[in-house]
């Protein structure tokens, strides 16, 4: 008995961008991105978005679903690609039926990213027209020549990347200093494209500088540019611990540049991580004109240095201690075990019997170890006691003063901290009240002993202070 065969016949290829479904237009939209900002960049980025617009509107068998198009960014992923994962989401939401674009570099130069998308909107029934290569994506031949084309796309992404990076190196082999100058508090670009002191914000600059040799610590010091509404590089009063302390460390404020601190590990994730001597490193000095003077400079790195000897000798956490609310903290010190002391209120229901003292922090150890048996220290006690230093030091100001004129060491810090001292008692009288300021210019710290008090000053003098049982 001979078979029956029945033929059904095909619907139509849906590949056909001129062919309708049905009798509804397809729902097109375009994706334009130029990969850099340069002004010749951004005019191919509004030409593509101007073309597209009239392309799909006048387009008969088109209905216009939008231009998502991205500015200035890179193609080789799509994580910082705002308007194509916008574009994404549309496409998911079912909103688009197609997307046309200029050309495969254009949509994307990673060919795992490239493949991934055309086939996920693919499986959503979407093609992707790249003009360029006349690929349609839901042609048979498409995937084929896209992996092709994709790849080739990836390497030439490969080959500017590697371009851009020798071209820059050979300019750091020159001494030619390339900066981000309006991210870079104190300086803009002059006409000729190098940087040009910003005195406005240079001002903030010293400003920064003197206060963390004048015994301030990083967040100190941004807590008062909030205060005082100091505004940043970018206008607004926001300043960060950290972003302080890399301004403390910057050698382009001496006037010097240290190039390629970091380097990009892959042209794909354009990962950037710091270069701890696998790629040479090149030191121009004098490239530009500074705004903070060398001496300071360095004496700023020596106490930064000196800071965290201090932290590292007596165990204390916070390596710039000047920057909390109470001026003792991090600066008493027990004559006995040689750490800290630390803050502690006596509470009591009468007020006149509520006592803050100093206590050193191995008071009380453990169960089974034995703690430190220094005494405390009453809060009053050491607010007196500074007062009482300053005073004998203008008392005595002709000995103090003679002894810093003829302090001759090399060290940078050295030299600015008696230059400091002798400014400022040269004209100074007695105080009666603690003065903040006054004590963080001034002292190191304050030894407690059983008997006395040994206050050491920041230029290395020692002086004592007997204490009453």
């Amino acid at each position: 008995m001979a078979r029956s065969i029945t033929v059904i016949p095909a619907r139509g290829n849906r590949a056909n961008l001129t062919e309708n479904c049905g009798h509804r237009k397809k729902r097109m939209a375009a994706y334009c991105r130029v990969s850099t900002s340069q002004d010749e960049q951004l005019s191919s980025y509004e030409a593509q978005v101007s073309y597209y617009t009239g392309f799909i509107t006048n387009h008969p068998d088109y209905t216009f679903a939008g231009v998502f198009a991205d500015e200035g960014i890179t193609g080789t992923n799509t994580k910082k690609r705002e308007q194509f994962n916008k574009m994404i989401e549309h496409c998911k939401a079912g909103k688009i039926d197609m997307i046309i674009t200029k050309s495969i570099s254009r949509f994307a130069r990673n060919t795992l990213d490239c493949l991934n998308y055309v086939r996920m909107l693919k499986d959503l029934g979407i093609g992707v027209v790249f003009e360029k290569e006349n690929i349609n994506s839901l042609d048979s031949k498409g995937e084929v020549l896209l992996t092709i084309l994709s790849s080739l796309a990836q390497d030439e992404s490969r080959s500017i990347s590697e371009n851009c990076t020798w071209g820059l190196r050979r300019r750091f082999e020159q001494g030619k200093v390339t900066v981000n100058h309006t991210k870079f508090l104190g300086y803009d670009k002059g006409e000729d494209g190098n940087l040009i002191i910003n005195e406005k914000q240079a001002k903030i600059v010293r400003r920064i500088y003197n206060d963390y040799l004048n015994g301030k610590g990083p967040n100190r010091i941004a807590k008062e540019l909030i205060e005082e509404r100091i505004p940043n590089w970018n206008g607004k009063a926001k300043w960060y611990e950290s972003s302080i302390r890399k301004m403390l460390s910057n050698e382009k404020y001496k006037g010097d540049a240290l190039l390629q601190k970091t380097y990009t590990v892959d042209f794909l994730t354009k990962k950037r991580v710091e270069n701890n001597g696998v790629i040479p490193q090149y030191y121009v000095e004098e490239s530009h004109p500074p705004i903070i003077d060398k001496e300071i400079w360095e004496a700023v790195q020596l106490e930064k240095e000196r800071r965290r000897a201090f932290a590292e000798k007596h165990q204390i956490q916070k390596i710039d201690y000047a920057s909390t609310d109470h001026p003792f903290a991090g600066r008493v010190i027990c004559g006995n075990c040689g750490k800290a002391y630390g803050r502690k209120v006596w509470n009591s229901p009468d007020e006149n019997f509520r006592r803050v003292v100093w206590r050193c922090n191995s008071k009380y150890m453990t169960k089974g170890q034995l703690g430190c048996e220094s005494r405390h220290i009453d809060d009053k006690l050491l607010y007196l006691t500074f007062v009482n230093t300053f005073n004998i030091i203008v008392k005595n100001r002709d000995d103090f003063l003679n002894k810093w004129t003829e302090k001759s060491k090399s060290d940078a810090l050295e030299r600015v901290t008696v230059k400091r001292f002798i400014t400022i008692f040269q004209a100074a009288k007695s105080i009666k009240q603690f003065d903040r300021d006054l004590y963080f210019k001034l002292i190191e710290k304050i030894t407690v002993h059983d008997t006395k008090l040994i206050v050491s000053l920041l230029e290395g003098t020692e002086i004592e202070c007997e204490l009453n049982r």
